[in-house]
């Protein structure tokens, strides 16, 4: 198949798709196409940047994150002048 010929196929079958299917065919489509650029990111970190992002999955991954509410609470309350 030449590349107008796999357009066709993939827009007729993703056409025959409804409701979730469509949406999870969307979002396996998305994260195909924007996991590309963002290896691209990645490899443009330095690594410094790549071990602090790690180091910050992992404490997530253990429980100890912050809700960005009160992370943006305590900036304000730092920041804002009263």
């Amino acid at each position: 198949m030449n590349s107008a010929e796999i357009k066709i196929d993939l827009f007729r079958k993703l056409d025959s798709l409804k409701g979730n299917q469509l949406e999870e065919a969307y979002g396996v489509l998305l994260n195909y196409i924007n996991g590309k650029n963002e290896l691209d990111d990645w490899k443009s970190l330095t690594q410094e940047q790549q071990n602090a992002i790690k180091l910050g999955i992992e404490e997530l991954d253990k429980g100890e994150g912050r809700e960005h509410k009160k992370v943006m609470s305590d900036i304000r309350k730092r920041y804002t002048s009263a």
